[in-house]
């Protein structure tokens, strides 16, 4: 159980070397600790070391020219235009509030929103709407040295016949993969909630927290998984003990590792990783329960397939990444983790107070930053002695800097099949440019899906990541920079 290999976390934990506080002078020639000012190195230093060539790339992190050059000037203004658009809190309001009112049921209005909507948000964030139209914008991205995470959009079944339908699309997103030019895309993405039904998410998580806390209370229909729970996991949501599972609850959990076995099963032909993404912590135990059983089936060798993702803004991620990478280890199980900072901190705050606990999120900004920072430099090091592999998901400039220099010190060489960078489609381009051309491996987060059914993904994602949206002021200004370049360069 979990609770007994806890103090060899704790030890663990102690060993970690963040990525802002390495001992070798790349990090410190670098960038100092996330809050500080950089200082300039020392005038004496005369020597060429990597930390001088890292340092070479960092620049082209603010080369607005370089950055671009691959990027036509029209996509260039569109990207520009619905940054803007999109960086204006009331704005994105309003739009949420069309979007959910009354006017969406008049036809002719409603076929008018789609369109505005398909025109400017949906096609900036999203991919297209069907696999075809996807891959079409994942060829774009590779030929611009790009790689492209798929996302069919669908989440939230709320019965088996959803969940079989939801599949299907998953399975079709990995079968695609296939036509596309060889490595072009890094992994499928799925939501267990939408081959699952939550109800039964929620079930599955409250039993495994009662048995967190008392380890006699048996699981029949338990399989083999790594620890899910720290000393300092949430376990508010579990207030009682709960029943079990009822004979049709079983059978319906069955069916959903047969679905994510059979997905896993799709992309190991594929040879494309199975990314799951992470939701509530209301449900996040269940979802890393399915996850890791799924793991120990097909990360086989030096080759992880399932991939599962850790929240860096909670306050145990770290001590639950410990815990379970020691497990895989002695079962000889290779991991693979998408490492993120996390997008659900509104909900989980009001969760929490209205029962009277203590937030799950960091109390302050840094303290995520240093919890992602730190986790990153953990994957880092187990990559270049191990065979793990990390997503590094990141908006955060600081950390993508931090995390490149922790690479070359390490001697994680760059384009490393083992390492890649991720952000969001249509946001961050000038880190995801930057880091490529630094030669390291890139991709974008790239939902696809008819507008109709997509629609709710963009609200929730809005609405999760509206500080995401108002805060990529980077961009803005290098995309403005390099326009004006462009037309200065026309006009004369």
């Amino acid at each position: 159980m979990a609770n007994r290999v806890i103090p060899a976390a704790s030890k663990l934990l102690k060993t970690i070397r963040p990525l802002n506080s390495a001992s070798s002078t790349t990090i410190s020639a670098i960038s100092q600790p996330i809050g500080h000012a950089e200082k300039a190195p020392h005038p004496t230093t005369t020597t060429t070391t990597n930390a001088d060539s890292v340092t070479l790339s960092l620049s082209s992190f603010d080369d607005a020219d370089k950055l671009f050059a691959s990027v036509s000037t029209s996509r260039l203004l569109r990207a520009a235009l619905n940054l803007h658009m999109v960086a204006v809190e009331p704005m994105v309001d309003v739009g949420m509030w069309v979007m959910r009112s009354r006017l969406m049921q008049t036809p002719l209005i409603k076929d008018v929103i789609l369109g505005l909507i398909r025109s400017t948000i949906y096609d900036h964030f999203c991919a297209g709407e069907d696999a075809v139209a996807a891959g079409k914008s994942v060829m774009e991205l590779n030929e611009a040295g790009l790689r492209g995470m798929l996302v069919y959009a669908l989440e939230y079944a709320g019965d088996n016949e959803a969940c079989d339908r939801n599949l299907q699309g998953f399975l079709d997103t990995a079968e695609s993969t296939k036509s596309l030019p060889p490595s072009s895309v890094s992994c499928i993405i799925v939501k267990i909630t939408a081959i699952c039904p939550t109800n039964l998410l929620k079930r599955v998580s409250d039993l495994m927290r009662w048995q967190h806390q008392d380890p006699s209370f048996h699981l029949p229909w338990k399989r083999d998984t790594f620890p899910i729970f720290s000393e300092s996991s949430p376990l508010y949501h579990t207030l009682e003990k709960p029943e079990p599972l009822t004979p049709e609850e079983e059978r319906d959990l069955e069916l959903v590792h047969q679905r994510l076995l059979k997905l896993s099963q799709k992309c190991a032909e594929a040879n494309v990783p199975l990314s799951v993404d992470a939701e509530y912590t209301s449900i996040q135990p269940a979802i890393d329960y399915l996850t890791y059983s799924s793991a120990i089936i097909y990360n086989k060798d030096d080759h992880p397939i399932v991939y599962g993702t850790l929240q860096a803004y909670l306050k145990d991620a770290k001590e639950r990444l410990l815990l379970a990478t020691k497990a895989a280890d002695k079962m000889g199980v290779p991991m693979g983790f998408k490492v993120v900072r996390g997008a659900y901190m509104s909900s989980e705050g009001k969760l929490a107070s209205s029962l009277g606990c203590k937030s799950p999120i960091h109390d302050c900004i840094e303290d995520t930053h240093s919890c992602y920072n730190d986790c990153a430099s953990f994957m880092l090091e187990r990559i270049a002695n191990g065979s793990d592999a990390v997503v590094l998901a990141t908006h955060n400039m600081e950390s993508g800097r931090l995390a490149m220099a922790k690479a070359h010190e390490i001697g994680v060489g760059k384009v490393h099949q083992k390492l890649e960078f991720a952000q969001l489609y249509g946001m961050a381009e000038s880190l995801s440019f930057g880091l490529k051309n630094s030669g390291f491996q890139v991709s974008k987060y790239m939902p696809f899906g008819p507008i109709q059914l997509v629609l709710p993904y963009l609200l929730r994602r809005a609405e999760e990541n509206r500080g995401l949206l108002s805060a990529s002021s980077h961009d803005r200004k290098l995309t403005r920079k390099e326009l004006m370049r462009r037309l200065k360069a026309a006009i004369i």
